[in-house]
């Protein structure tokens, strides 16, 4: 069944994709997928109503549900970003705080790599943010806040 989930998961990333201009062939790069498999899910093929409705319901779970569940049942961290950069429609604000010291708990515990250190202070791109606030509930100098964009 987590194939199938990953295959519904996988369709509505690549809807999506079609809607921003992407081709079939950079949308099987970013999804880590056959060309022809993207070709039948676009075009309705091989793929079961009850593995789009439970992705449907997936997108729908609170950030880091959403991301964590995805990445157990996706398997691969690069279609995991794409996915969930894709399905995900809330936009984030980051502050880090002079308080941090650059101990890399943040980074670690980032599944989709939008944290990285620069002069022992951690960096989040706000581009790649989901939201899931794992990062803001591990540090240990409580130096992050994210607030989600009105």
């Amino acid at each position: 069944m987590p194939k199938h989930i990953a295959s519904g998961l996988k369709y509505l990333a690549a809807v999506e994709l079609v809607r921003d201009g992407y081709s079939q062939k950079e949308i099987s790069k970013a999804l880590n997928m056959d060309r022809s498999t993207v070709s039948h899910y676009l075009h309705g093929r091989n793929l079961s109503l009850s593995s789009i409705e439970i992705a449907e319901l997936i997108i729908k779970f609170n950030p880091r549900d959403f991301i964590v569940l995805t990445d157990a049942i996706v398997g691969d961290k690069e279609a995991t970003k794409t996915i969930v950069k894709t399905c995900l429609d809330k936009k984030y604000s980051v502050e880090v705080k002079d308080t941090c010291i650059g101990c890399g708990v943040c980074v670690d515990i980032c599944l989709i790599d939008a944290i990285m250190l620069d002069d022992l202070k951690a960096h989040i791109d706000t581009e790649l943010c989901c939201g899931c606030l794992m990062c803001e509930e591990k540090c240990p100098t409580n130096s992050i806040n994210i607030m989600e964009e009105s």
